[in-house]
Order: structure tokens, then C-alpha cells, then sequence
């Protein structure tokens, strides 16, 4: 069965995702120069939960024993999100989180990572069998445009679902941004290529023709 642009659009996250973890895991991340790594894997990694939640929970709790499936993701996204702070931390100097090593950070990041892709993974396939491709392609687009004006930190003791968790990720995101620019921190502006642009990964989520023009734009 093919699979749907919900689930290709997850799968390339994914991958950036786990791309740019790898990225901030090299020793020499830890460098002062280095930093914007580890800035942007954490960055997009909360944004991307804070979107998920927003977006792609509201479904998974229409599902069969949808309260536990959420209950599961939330749980999981609240244990990354405080490994995350541990690693922004340890980057930044701040002595609460000296007594973890690189080693036990990571090891807990990069468990809890696969963990929710696992979990994402599977309720996006049991979503695709409830909702018809064009509002596969509506939650698709959904998901995308949250995940650019969600909070670029992380946020584990906040609301996370409902509406109160969609106002406090939108208050956060204004809190972020302040905080970001006021310590010179550097985090994405664009990290995805989004599938209502004319960009590669939009042509291969919708099947249509890429002309010559933009061939060379991308090349």
C-alpha cells in the first residue's frame, strides 16, 4: 500500500531528526563554535513535539483505546523534553546538570528518541486507516505549519495537549524567541521544506512534475 504524505513528511522528520542528533553527538560539538549544533537539534526536536501534540494527538485520541495512546506519547515526549534540557545544560555550563555525563544524557536522548519514533509511527499508520488521502494532506500541512511557530525549547512541566497545552505552546514560543535572541542562541528559522511550497519533498508528497527551473534551483 502506498503510504500517505502523513507518513512520508513523519519519516523525512524523523530522519532530520536523527541527522542532526548525530550531528550534536560528535565531541567536537561540545566546542564553543560548535554550539549552533546541539542549538538546533534541540530547537527542532521541541518544535517538533510541541507540533505533534497539537496536531496528530487530537486524532490518536479518536483512536481505540485513543486515552492510553496519547497518555503513552505524552509521557514519552515529557522524558525527552527534560533529557533535552539536561543537554542544553551540559552545552551551556549550567551546574544543576554537571553531575550527568555526556554519555548518560545521550544514552537517555537517543533511547527516548526512537522510542517516539516507534510511537509516531505506529499511530500515523492506524490515523491513515481512518481518514481519506485529502485530509491525510490537510493534517500533513497542519503539522508542518505548527511545527514553525512552535516553542523551540523544551517545556516538560507545561500543559501538553488540549487547549491549554495549544495557548501555552503558543505563549512559550513568544517567551522563546525572547530569551533566544537575548542569549544570541542559534536556532532554525526553516529546517523542513515545507509540502505547500514548490520544493522537492512537496513534489514527491504529491506526485506532481518538477519542471527544469527548479531542477537547477535545487542543484
Amino acid at each position: 500500500m502506498t503510504a500517505s504524505t502523513l507518513e512520508l513528511a513523519l519519516t523525512y522528520e524523523h530522519a532530520r531528526i536523527r541527522e542532526l542528533a548525530q550531528q550534536a553527538h560528535h565531541p567536537a560539538a561540545a566546542h564553543p563554535e560548535r554550539r549552533h549544533q546541539t542549538d538546533w537539534f534541540y530547537a527542532i526536536a521541541a518544535q517538533h513535539l510541541a507540533a505533534a501534540e497539537d496536531v496528530l494527538l487530537p486524532h490518536v485520541r479518536r483512536l481505540p483505546d485513543g486515552s492510553s495512546l496519547v497518555t503513552r506519547y505524552v509521557s514519552n515526549a515529557k522524558e525527552l523534553e527534560r533529557s533535552l534540557r539536561f543537554l542544553k545544560g551540559r552545552q551551556y555550563g549550567d551546574m544543576r546538570v554537571q553531575n550527568l555525563t555526556d554519555l548518560e544524557v545521550w544514552t537517555s536522548v537517543d533511547r527516548l528518541l526512537a522510542e517516539h519514533e516507534r510511537l509516531e509511527t505506529s499511530y500515523t499508520q492506524q490515523i491513515c486507516e481512518q481518514l481519506d488521502d485529502s485530509h491525510m494532506n490537510t493534517l500533513t500541512e497542519e503539522l508542518l505549519e505548527a511545527e514553525e511557530v512552535a516553542p523551540t525549547r523544551a517545556h516538560p512541566y507545561s500543559p501538553h495537549t488540549g487547549m491549554a497545552g495549544r495557548m501555552v505552546h503558543r505563549m512559550w514560543r513568544l517567551a522563546d524567541n525572547a530569551w533566544d535572541s537575548a542569549e544570541g542562541r542559534v536556532v532554525p528559522t526553516k529546517y523542513h521544506v515545507h509540502p505547500k511550497r514548490d520544493s522537492a519533498l512537496s513534489h514527491y508528497l504529491y506526485g506532481t512534475a518538477i519542471s527544469e527551473d527548479q531542477e537547477e534551483q535545487q542543484h
